[in-house]
This record gives structure tokens, sequence and C-alpha cells, in this order.
């Protein structure tokens, strides 16, 4: 048996143990090791599973993932979540759909502290869909801006996106931060415009909200400064070179922890329930870079991502008509798979292949986690629709589907804006690593 046919062979058992609800990182780590069994043997296969869960498990960069993490869970039990929605509220839900952009702007700040779609999904979810029910806003528009802004926390740093794709590809994870900001807030306005477009085609969709004076938008925004402030002060100092993403990771933790100790919004019940689903949600990230750790030597060992490469290359497609065919795949895979574990699996095949055809690769880390957020809404999985309905049980997901319609589009519009206009995404990180 030829090494190409034992690649392609690792391949389908990796996806077929995905069926099967194997975690992904434990499926990845499955084809990966049996896999350099069967070409080099089980003395090499113990090497490299020894050596490589060893070097992914005690990899410095990675402890960005369970600081961040940490913070945006605090920021959840204490409350603070909620101000940003708020806040929000208070500036723009006055206008004709004014609670799903609210939703939206609040699910954006959110992500700038969580790095996590689901949470950001959740926790904005359970504060706004009861609002928005209040106010007799459709069942499709009202999910459909929750599981569209959830996405966002894939996107605007920090994110668990761009911190694995960083770690698999070797790339800046700093620069990758940066490169998300413009994006995500093209996206942001973008995700706005959508829900205008829907009220004005069916006002009755989203009314109005209550008006809110502006001392009270004031004291609205008073209420949310201090995690805003959070916000600034880690992403601002990984731009400024004051701290490393790390370092930033560590002081927005602990800042946030002491303003939710501060304020006495949290107790040891509270601080064990973030502690613990950080410890939860960081073991499963773990799990998955130790299996792509495992799995990505293996690949290189069959020669597919080469193989596969050179018939991209080969026909004649130009540049960006293989970019096209990566996107549909992307497209075609996030019908299936989970967003983290997609990126795991194809960055080491689509990556080089990439680089060779000259795109810049920290713009490529934005163009696939917008696709990959894009999937995340797609039907039949749309992981974030899934977790939308866990919320909005009342909600049939056909009509939650039916809601994230228009913000597929303007994702799809986001995407093709980075596309043709790569300095969306290059102008942060050229002018902070010059």
């Amino acid at each position: 048996m030829s090494d190409l046919v034992i690649g392609l062979g690792g391949l389908a058992m990796m996806f077929a143990l995905m069926v099967f609800r194997m975690p992904v990182g434990m499926a990845m780590l499955a084809a990966g090791y049996f896999g350099t069994v069967l070409i080099s043997g089980a003395r090499s296969a113990n090497a490299l599973l020894v050596t490589e869960t060893f070097s992914a498990a005690s990899n410095y960069s990675l402890t960005v993932i369970p600081l961040f993490i940490l913070m945006g869970n605090i920021a959840s039990v204490a409350g603070f979540s909620s101000r940003l929605y708020e806040a929000a509220f208070a500036w723009v839900g006055f206008l004709r759909g004014g609670l799903a952009s609210a939703s939206i702007i609040g699910c954006a700040a959110f992500a700038a502290v969580s790095g996590s779609s689901v949470a950001t999904a959740v926790t904005i979810g359970k504060v706004a869909l009861p609002e928005m029910k209040r106010f007799r806003y459709s069942d499709a528009l009202a999910t459909g801006a929750i599981a569209a802004g959830g996405t966002l926390g894939f996107l605007i740093p920090p994110s668990t996106g761009f911190v694995l794709y960083a770690i698999l590809t070797e790339e800046s994870i700093g620069q990758l931060f940066m490169a998300g900001i413009l994006p995500g807030l093209l996206l942001t306005a973008l995700f706005m415009a959508a829900v205008a477009l829907v009220t004005l085609k069916d006002p009755e969709a989203g009314p109005r909200g209550e008006w809110v004076s502006i001392s009270m938008r004031m004291r609205a925004l008073m209420r949310a400064l201090p995690l805003v402030t959070v916000i600034i002060v880690s992403i601002g100092g990984i731009y400024l070179g004051v701290f490393t993403p790390v370092e930033a990771a560590g002081i927005g933790a602990g800042l946030v922890i002491l303003m939710a100790i501060g304020m006495r919004k949290l107790d040891w019940r509270m601080l064990q329930q973030a502690v613990s689903d950080t410890v939860g949600t960081t073991a499963m990230l773990y799990l998955i870079v130790i299996g792509a750790s495992v799995l990505n030597p293996f690949l290189a060992l069959t020669h597919v991502p080469a193989m596969l490469g050179e018939a991209m290359t080969s026909a004649g497609l130009g540049p960006y008509g293989v970019l096209l065919l990566i996107i549909i795949a992307y497209l075609v895979l996030g019908m299936f798979m989970d967003g983290l574990a997609m990126l795991v699996v194809t960055i080491p095949i689509f990556f080089p292949i990439i680089t060779g055809l000259g795109f810049d690769p920290i713009w490529f880390g934005v163009v696939a986690v917008i696709v990959i957020e894009m999937g995340m809404i797609t039907p039949p999985v749309g992981l974030n629709v899934f977790v939308v309905k866990s919320v909005a049980q009342d909600v049939p997901m056909a009509t939650i589907f039916r809601g994230v319609i228009p913000f597929w589009v303007a994702m799809a519009v986001c995407l093709l804006a980075v596309i043709v206009f790569p300095q969306i995404a290059l102008t942060i990180p050229s002018a902070m690593f010059r």
C-alpha cells in the first residue's frame, strides 16, 4: 500500500470518526498516530506522539487561550457583558430594528473580550432575545442577528481561530489580532445594514424600541466603561507594542477579576464556575492542537498536501481561481464540520498552496476565518444556529436558518471586500510592524 493511499485512508478514517461523534482532537490524533504506525512503524509513531504532545502543550504562545477565555467567562458571570448590550440598546434601540442592531454591537464588544463565537452567542443571546421578544420582533430576525453576531467572536481579536492559525502556520499572533480589527468592524457594520434592509422590507419584523434620553444613554455608557477600558488596554497595548498577546491576555484577565471583586460582582461560586468553564474549553482546544500536531507530520509523510497543491496549481486557474476553489471547499466543509476542526484540518493542506501563489499569509488568515464564520451559520450543521436554538428553544430551526440568510449575504460581501481590497486586513498590521 502506497503512502498516498495510506494518507487518503487516514483522512477518511478521521472524518468517519468525527461523524460518529468522536471529539475532533481525538479523531485527528488517532488518524495521525495509526497512519504513522503504518508508514514508519510503532517506534516512530510513539516518538512522534510524545514529542509533539509535549511541544504543543508547552507552547508559551498557547497560554493566550486560557487567559482570554477566563477574561470572557469572568466578564460573563459578573454581568459585565449585559452592560455592553444595555449601552448599545440605549444608543440604537429606538431605531427600527434597533434591538437587533444593539445585539450585534453587544456581540462585537463582547467578542473583544471572550474570543469565542459560542460564548458570545450564548451570553448576548440570553440578554437580548427576551428583550426582542418583549418588543415583538420576528423570531427570524431576532435569532438570526444573535447567531450571526456571535460569529464575530471568531474574527474580532482576541480570536481563538487566529491563535490556532498562528500556531499552525508559525505566523505572528499579534499581527493576526490586528488584522482582524478592520474586517471585524466592517462585518459589524454590514450586519447592521442587513438589519436595516430587513426592517425596511418588513417594518413589523423589528419595531422601534423606547426612546432613551441623552443622560440615560451616557449613564449606560459609563456602566459599560470598565469592560470597554479592558478591551482598549489589552488590544491597544498589543498595537502599541507595550506588551505581547500573552501579556495582554494576562493583564486583561487580571483587570476583569479585580474589577469584578472591587464592584462585588464576583463570589466564590461564580469564580468556580468561570474557572471550571475555562478549564473545560481550554482542554478541548489543547486537544485539538495536539491532534493537529500529530496529524500534520503524518500528512507530510504521505505527500497528500503536496499532491493536492500540484493538482490545484496545474489546473491553469490562476491564483484567484485556486483561491476560489479553496473558498468553495471551506463553504462545503462548513456545512458539516465545526469551525476549529476545519481550521486545523485544512490549514496544513491549503497554507503551502496559498504562500506558493504569493498571497500574504496574514491576509489569508483573515479570509479563512471569515469563510469559517460563514460555515458557523450554514445548514445543516451551523454551530451557532444550534447554540441560539438552545437559548430560544421555542423557535424552529428552519426559522433560525431563514433568519441568518441576510447576514450570510453580508458575510459574503465582507469576504469579497477583503479579497478585492487586501489592505482592509493588512493596514493595521503593516502600520504596527513596519
